[in-house]
């Protein structure tokens, strides 16, 4: 078993020091808990406090998540742990590049329509 000062360390690892994400479909919890140096009850708390982050839930109750929900916990990660954010500001934060990704996308429908 893990001594309290070994999880806390584990927990500090920065987003640079995180391992890579294999190429599979689907993370189980624990998968996820130990790509994303987080908690598995972290990652059940933020499935209540994101409403982004929504695994698939199969037999039992279990937990599935794809590849792009891990990349969005690490930004999640990134924003409480190493950027400071509350949850609240985590949460607006990834509303607001969330809507610039949408606005972009609509402005680069509209050039394209234009120059065609």
């Amino acid at each position: 078993m893990l001594e309290k000062s070994e999880l806390d360390a584990s927990s500090a690892l920065l987003s640079s020091q995180l391992p890579p994400i294999p190429a599979k479909r689907y993370f189980t919890i624990g998968e996820v808990a130990d790509l994303c140096g987080v908690r598995s009850h972290v990652l059940r708390y933020w499935e209540q406090e994101f409403a982004q982050l929504n695994p698939q839930k199969r037999r039992g109750n279990r937990r599935y998540y794809q590849h792009h929900e891990v990349v969005l916990i690490r930004k999640i990660r990134a924003l409480l742990y190493e950027e400071g954010f509350t949850i609240s500001g985590a949460r607006n934060r990834l509303e607001e590049a969330r809507s610039q990704y949408s606005l972009q996308i609509v402005t680069d429908t509209i050039l394209s329509f234009v120059g065609a």
